[in-house]
């Protein structure tokens, strides 16, 4: 019996190298992975922190706005020299695959996710999605005597001139969002003479698409108009802010995650996508206070912040945006800004 025993335990022994050393040696193999991330610098570091926490991968990254990221992974086409794309809207996403840049991945995970927060041939998906909104910031607006706007038709009152900030569509994707979807929900020729009518009530607009939310926030405006998460930060900061969306509606953004064709490190990559819009990596995005919007609905959203289900949004077809930019904004150069 003790014989019989002793070669049981010799056999474990003898087995238990080759089982850690094909563990570690998987782990390996997926041990790091590069990303250009598009997400703003900070929330970038603090998901990627986050994902690597969790897997072990560790995870470096070079921030790139949309369009240097993508003139990058053009020009290193033939030698990549990172193997995710993470951040930047679906649209210059839909661009990568049309130009032979980018892989499919079909994983379970792209199930999960609803048809316009991923491509079906599983090249992109959106990892997570803002609204457009106003926040009010309610001291200065008490100093104007004016009512809280509750609509887009509101902000053309003579009240609120000269105290509105939003950015421009000739610098920022926020600003061209804000002209797509409302030519999307009222038609272009209604759409340009709304923007024109706003136009003598717009204080500043900013180059970049975060400013007007920093210009609400010390009271240099009483209105800011973009997307919501540096409001919902200013709030939990304890700036006096109201966040406004307006009743006929309002564009969101979805950035998405692609992988690079020829990734080495194809394995973390693929893990990274998985992870990104899992629940334990959207439950990130509240946790680390990005005041992002989660796609997958099993995550958990931020305090403070409405289910996007309840809010009235205004979907733009990606393809077309991307086709009509050029021309949308050259018509609001030309009809909007001198519109007095």
């Amino acid at each position: 019996m003790m014989r019989k025993t002793l070669l049981i335990l010799i056999a474990v022994l003898l087995v238990l190298p080759f089982a850690v050393f094909a563990t570690a040696e998987k782990e390996v193999t997926a041990d790091k992975v590069v990303v250009y991330a598009s997400v703003d610098e900070a929330n970038a570091k603090l998901i990627l922190d986050a994902f690597t926490a969790d897997t072990g991968i560790t995870a470096s990254f070079v921030h790139l706005s949309s369009g240097p990221a993508l003139a990058r992974i053009t020009a290193e086409s033939n030698n990549p020299q990172a193997d995710v794309w993470m951040g930047a809207p679906s649209e210059n996403h839909v661009l990568a695959k049309s130009e032979g840049l980018t892989v499919p991945y079909l994983s379970p995970s792209l199930s999960e996710l609803g048809d316009v927060f991923k491509d079906s041939e599983g090249y992109w998906r959106s990892f997570y999605m803002n609204p457009m909104a106003f926040a009010v910031n309610t001291e200065a607006l008490a100093k104007t005597g004016a009512p809280m706007p509750t609509s887009w038709d509101d902000l053309l009152k003579p009240v609120y001139k000269g105290h509105i900030q939003m950015p421009t569509p000739q610098a920022s994707r926020t600003a061209y969002n804000i002209v797509s979807s409302l030519v999307v929900a009222r038609g272009e020729d209604e759409a340009f003479k709304y923007m024109a009518k706003l136009n003598p009530n717009v204080q500043t607009y900013t180059s970049s698409g975060t400013g007007p939310s920093k210009g609400v926030a010390v009271g240099q405006c009483a209105i800011g108009i973009q997307f919501t998460p540096a409001f919902f930060k200013f709030i939990d900061e304890g700036y006096p802010l109201k966040v406004v969306f307006p009743t006929e509606g309002v564009g969101f953004e979805a950035p998405a995650v692609s992988i690079i064709k020829g990734a080495k490190n194809m394995e973390a990559a693929q893990i990274l996508v998985d992870w990104l819009v899992s629940k334990e990596g959207q439950d990130v995005l509240s946790e680390v206070k990005t005041f992002f919007y989660p796609v997958n609905e099993k995550a958990t959203l931020a305090a403070g912040m409405p289910q996007f289900s309840e809010l009235k949004t205004i979907s733009v077809d990606v393809q077309w945006a991307g086709g009509n930019k050029k021309r949308l904004v050259e018509r609001w150069v030309n009809e909007v800004l001198p519109a007095k």
